[in-house]
């Protein structure tokens, strides 16, 4: 299973000199980065932890790649992904978010079938790393 959320889901995990070159787009286009993590990546959990605060005032990528290194080392078994927010129309839209880093096994989710009256069929997805506690889902 992997997980596919934000840009470049599809394509094979980006290298450190291609993370640093979207970072550099970003910053060259005036949209601060933030960095955020999370060991629940249901599709609907949005509410990631940040790593810190968005990183307003930044204008080189080789700082942002020290805040991933040090996010990657303190959560080496999290998914972990980078927001770019483009703020020119005076609120915060994420221009582009993309994962820099994954565990190295993703469990996958479940998907619960259930019927309703009038023949109705309604699903849930769960994802198996829920099963264990906060904090020891991929360890």
């Amino acid at each position: 299973m992997r997980l596919t959320q934000g840009t470049f889901s599809y394509l094979p995990d980006l290298t450190d000199e291609e993370i640093r070159a979207q970072i550099q787009y970003c910053l060259d286009h005036d949209w601060p980065v933030s960095i955020e993590y999370t060991d629940d990546p249901h599709p609907r959990n949005i509410y990631w932890e940040m790593w810190g605060l968005p990183m307003f005032d930044l204008k080189d990528a080789a700082e942002v790649m020290e805040e991933i290194k040090a996010c990657r080392n303190a959560f080496p078994n999290y998914y972990i992904r980078v927001n770019g927010y483009d703020r020119t129309l005076g609120r915060q839209t994420i221009a582009l978010s993309f994962l820099v880093n994954r565990p190295e096994n993703e469990p996958g989710f479940h998907v619960e079938r259930m019927e309703y009256t009038d023949r109705q069929i309604k699903y849930t997805l769960r994802a198996y790393a829920t099963d264990k506690p906060a904090g020891q889902r991929y360890s």
